[in-house]
């Protein structure tokens, strides 16, 4: 089975050893991704542009993403960032888990990872 493994040039990819996304095994396991900005809105929607160069570049999209969990250290930053979500999962719905944590830096605000199916 050939395994692919995309980076993103994320700064923590080469510190921590690993990448954006694997594809393997016809599913795409993209990395938990936090995005740029100061606030869980401006990361979240970094954080998706991240995820859909990922998958676009194994193969798929938004549309065949099977599951997706949201962590944040702040269960009520999550409200603001469901317009964007709704956007971007909407009209293909995948099972999601919402988790309040500690991220990686104080700073983060939310960190978003999917699987996705790559289409027949």
């Amino acid at each position: 089975m050939a395994i692919k493994r995309i980076s993103s040039g994320g700064e923590f990819e080469p510190r921590l050893g690993y990448c954006r996304a694997v594809v393997a095994g016809g599913w795409v396991h993209v990395a938990g991704t936090v995005g740029h900005g100061t606030t869980a809105v401006e990361q979240c929607r970094s954080a998706l542009e991240i995820i859909g160069k990922a998958l676009a570049e194994a193969g798929t999209d938004f549309a065949h993403v099977v599951r997706v969990t949201y962590m944040l250290p702040d269960r009520d930053e999550f409200p603001a960032c469901w317009p964007m979500l709704r956007e971007a999962f909407g009209e293909n719905p995948p099972v999601a888990t919402m988790i309040e944590c500690g991220l990686i830096t104080p700073e983060d605000r939310i960190e978003i990872e999917v699987t996705a199916l790559l289409p027949e």
